[in-house]
């Protein structure tokens, strides 16, 4: 993918994809989108912040993945 264009292309949406894509930001383009995802997170859960004791869970976890 070219810098500046847009890409419907799966192969960027691997974890190294989105990676590279961030790398390519600025500071100023970073902390903007972690501001917006903060916003977004509260937006859709206001009392996440107050959560302070968290407890690790006894089941697994199953990562899936396309092959």
């Amino acid at each position: 993918m070219h810098s500046g264009s847009i890409s419907h292309s799966f192969s960027e949406e691997t974890p190294q994809g989105k990676a590279k894509w961030f790398q390519s930001l600025s500071i100023e383009e970073r902390m903007e989108m972690l501001c917006t995802f903060t916003e977004f997170i509260l937006a859709i859960n206001p009392t996440i912040a107050d959560c302070r004791d968290v407890e690790s869970t006894s089941t697994s976890i199953r990562v899936l993945t396309k092959t």
